[in-house]
């Protein structure tokens, strides 16, 4: 390494630059690492700047550090000259100039190269072709994005695709810094064999004929002026510009270049077939396939995922990254340098870029550099807009936006218009827009990242959160109404979009501002419950209303995250926990007047005291809700209460009942349009036919149920019903179809169990049981009832006997006595065991449960048998 004090004058015009950079700092008594984060760059920049190794920096680079350093005039001045000095002025009628790029900076023209193999980039070149090649074409197209994301390659593959449509001739020029007007006019038409703007004119004669201009944002002002003295001169001339921003003349075209798609969170362990469907995958496979010979291993894939998700699908910061796996694996690499991609080198020889410009030392040294070039070419005020942006982890809406901008107000309270910002940062490439949806707007991930270490470095970050939290709350609260009803799919999706930021948001408001996180997770308690996270929204809810700095908040707000706490607990069989709360919450909305939440309240508890054997209590809280609903015309929860009511015929063993009610819940669900509550419905008449005996029609309504609440997205009901279906098989003795359905019951987790339209009848499966004897809960049961049911149309009574002794184990504290009743009938018709037929006559004594006729006959022969 060369010693700081040992610096020799260096080429190119930067002799001084090294010594006035480190007197400068020295001065303001900065480290490197602290002048570097002052500036916003990589420490290594201003390293290599010191010891003269780089030999010409981007001037943006400069001028950040000029700002950092406090440097006022002259001083500023002398250090911004010492960086690039001001190259000769050239005249627009000298010899065109030798075909490289000169020691000034001066724009060249150059020998067009080859094109480089594109990975994902096809539509991109076919949307341009057919722009270049259409008529009346555009006289100017704009490639505009970061450094490093492909611009150049992009618009070297269409030059030479459109090649044959161009009979002028393709050409290309190369901008340097410091060029003026005469060197970019005169490098123009001299890629064209030509002295003279007229000869130009005179040589195509009306052809057309395509120049491209690479690197504009190098001196913006003469690229305009001599792109509008060859729409004059040249009718025929098509021009082709790459920059880090629109040339800005009338008619441009702008064509924002994206990064490549990347997988998303959720497909990192998706097979190697499936993740190098993804351009950004595919080509780091590709560069890493040049430097090691072996593939990625499948212990290796996921962290490559992360990696490209972790780049932006950035291809010169992937191609980079691919490079140091000569060294390192995967997952070192995603270790060593997932959380400071910024860092990340983008010269020095890393990798070859493709185009003219692979050595170029004008390139940015780092991503940070990168995205500080086009951060700087923002107003102060799109600056500031874009460090909120930041906060956003993944996609999100325009509201979204004027949400987190809101406070950015004029004196009369109007939100400025976000769309024209938005319109900035997707012609400067710091906006990714994918998709047609609402939350299609993304900033790319490097750029997300350098915004918010500068309202980190402003001081802003905290209140940033806090706004961000505070609209994803306001978003779950338009959004949590939807969550039952014709919307209802459409309401979980759109949270499903969001939910790394529902995360974020709720992690960072429960430290900073836990009523809002109070009010962002009472609002998401459904949404947690059909996306199968109830333990950990229980969690989460208990944590809040637990906290002091909650206990004043508005009663009715408590009261929806207690009754979230109980809807959640019923999930996974705690239910009973939680009565209080239940309980609690009902008091609070009926002394609000809230009718809704009262509506809530008494379902949940109806679905909570089943769960403790309180059936009576819960058939009033049913009643309850059908009154109530009636009385203001709530349809739906007039369809509710009926269901409720009919899953309780259906414990007792009336039938009758339940059809009349289930038949009213039809009606009423189809008049307020509510679907799922009509599949509910029919997952209800499965089990009424399967109590009927009629195991055919439960298995065709409870295959097509199971269909219906797959598109709907509610795990539970799908495994409760799934147990109707499995027991309606093995009654009816398809012993092979029953014993699939229990493969699908068993490796799941514990469900939830209660009553009606929202939590479904009884006996629902959760767990599954591994042999007689060790049933531990609801599912378990039915899962012993089905083996039992099996064993006995086998012939088998001693098995079948304890796989129905597990089944009434497993009931005999569950909120169920049908299922209590079915296993006791099992394995009385199993063993003729007189304690087991006085037990059985106990609980049907006890709950009121009837004996459906089936069962009064089976009985009635075993003790025919008996007698005999």
């Amino acid at each position: 390494m060369t010693p700081e004090h040992d610096r020799s004058p260096r080429p190119g015009g930067l002799t001084g630059l090294p010594d006035l950079l480190r007197g400068h700092r020295l001065a303001a008594g900065l480290t490197q690492a602290e002048l570097a984060s002052r500036a916003g760059i990589g420490v290594r920049t201003v390293r290599e700047l010191e010891r003269g190794r780089s030999l010409r920096p981007q001037r943006t680079t400069v001028e950040l550090l000029a700002t950092a350093l406090g440097l006022a005039e002259p001083a500023r001045s002398a250090f911004l000259a010492a960086a690039r000095p001001v190259p000769a002025p050239r005249s627009a009628t000298a010899e065109p100039p030798p075909a490289r790029h000169d020691d000034t900076g001066a724009a060249a023209p150059v020998a067009l190269p080859p094109a480089a193999e594109l990975i994902g980039r096809e539509r991109d070149v076919a949307e341009l072709v057919k722009m270049l090649t259409d008529e009346p074409a555009p006289r100017l197209v704009s490639l505009v994005g970061l450094a490093g994301v492909g611009k150049t390659a992009l618009a070297l593959a269409v030059a030479h695709a459109v090649a044959g449509r161009h009979p002028g001739g393709v050409a290309g020029v190369l901008i340097g810094e410091g060029s003026d007007a005469a060197d970019v006019l005169a490098a123009s038409i001299a890629v064209f064999e030509v002295a003279r703007l007229p000869d130009l004119a005179v040589r195509l004669a009306g052809r057309p004929a395509l120049l491209l201009m690479d690197a504009v944002e190098r001196a913006p002002d003469p690229v305009a002026e001599t792109v509008r003295r060859l729409a004059v001169a040249v009718p025929s001339l098509r021009v082709l510009v790459t920059g880090r921003h629109p040339v800005g003349l009338r008619g441009e075209r702008v064509r924002p270049v994206a990064p490549l798609d990347v997988p998303p969170p959720g497909r990192d362990h998706a097979g190697p077939d499936a993740l190098t469907g993804y351009p950004a995958v595919a080509l780091f496979a590709a560069r890493l396939a040049q430097v090691r010979p072996d593939p990625p291993t499948p212990a290796e894939l996921p962290a490559m995922a992360r990696l490209v998700r972790r780049l932006g699908g950035l291809p010169l910061a992937i191609e980079l990254m691919a490079a140091r796996g000569r060294v390192l694996d995967l997952n070192e690499l995603l270790d060593r340098y997932g959380d400071r991609v910024l860092d990340l080198a983008t010269s020095s020889g890393a990798a070859e870029r493709p185009g003219w410009n692979a050595t170029d030392p004008a390139v940015a040294e780092t991503l940070r550099d990168a995205v500080a070039t086009s951060y700087l070419l923002l107003a102060p005020e799109e600056q500031a807009a874009l460090r909120r942006l930041a906060v956003f982890g993944n996609r999100w809406s325009i509201e979204l936006a004027e949400e987190v901008l809101a406070d950015d107000v004029d004196p009369a309270g109007v939100v400025p218009d976000p769309v024209p910002l938005l319109d900035r940062l997707l012609q400067l490439g710091l906006l990714s827009v994918r998709g047609s949806g609402p939350f299609r707007f993304r900033l790319l991930d490097a750029v997300r990242d350098f915004a918010a270490e500068q309202a980190a470095g402003a001081g802003e970050l905290s209140c940033v959160r806090r706004r961000h939290a505070r609209a994803m709350a306001r978003l779950v609260t338009r959004t949590a109404p939807e969550l039952v009803g014709v919307r209802l799919t459409a309401a979980v999706h759109r949270l499903d979009e969001v939910s790394g930021d529902i995360s974020s948001a709720l992690a960072h408001a429960a430290v900073d501002d836990p009523v809002t996180a109070l009010r962002l997770a009472a609002g998401l308690s459904r949404w947690w419950r059909f996306r199968g996270r109830d333990v950990a929204g229980r969690r989460w809810l208990r944590r809040l209303l637990a906290d002091p700095r909650t206990a004043d908040a508005d009663p009715v707000l408590r009261a929806w995250a207690s009754l979230g706490v109980a809807r959640l607990a019923a999930e996974h069989g705690a239910g009973g926990e939680e009565m209080p709360s239940a309980r609690a919450a009902l008091a609070a909305f009926r002394e609000a007047g809230d009718v809704t939440g009262e509506l809530e309240a008494r379902t949940v508890l109806c679905a909570l005291l089943i769960g403790t054997g309180g059936h009576d209590e819960a058939r009033e809280q049913a009643e309850a809700v059908l009154a109530l609903a009636t009385r203001h015309g709530r349809t739906r929860d007039m369809a509710v209460a009926q269901n409720n009511l009919a899953w309780h015929g259906i414990r007792v063993g009336d039938l009758v009942a339940a059809r009349r009610r289930l038949a009213a819940v039809d009606r009423l669900a189809t008049q307020s349009g509510e679907q799922r509550l009509r599949v509910l419905a029919q997952a209800n008449l499965a089990e009424v036919a399967r109590l009927e005996g009629r195991y055919a029609d439960a298995v065709d309504r409870g295959r097509r149920t199971l269909s219906a609440l797959t598109g709907l997205g509610d795990p539970g009901h799908r495994r409760r019903v799934l147990g109707t279906v499995g027991l309606a098989l093995a009654q009816d003795g398809r012993t092979a179809e029953a014993a699939e359905v229990l493969a699908q019951l068993r490796p799941a987790g514990v469900a939830g169990t209660g009553p009606g339209a929202t939590y479904g009848p009884a006996g629902g499966p959760g767990r599954a049981a591994a042999g007689p004897g060790t049933v531990t809960g609801p599912a378990d049961g039915i899962c012993a009832l089905i083996e039992g049911n099996l064993a006995l149309h086998r012939g088998d009574r001693e098995l079948a006997a304890e796989w129905f002794a597990a089944a009434a184990e497993a009931a005999a504290d569950g909120q169920d006595r049908r299922d209590l009743v079915e296993a006791l009938v099992g394995l009385a018709a199993s063993t003729a065991d007189p304690a087991t037929l006085d037990r059985l006559d106990e609980v049907c004594r006890n709950s009121g449960v009837r004996l459906l006729p089936h069962e009064e006959q089976l009985l009635y022969a075993l003790a025919a048998a008996r007698a005999k």
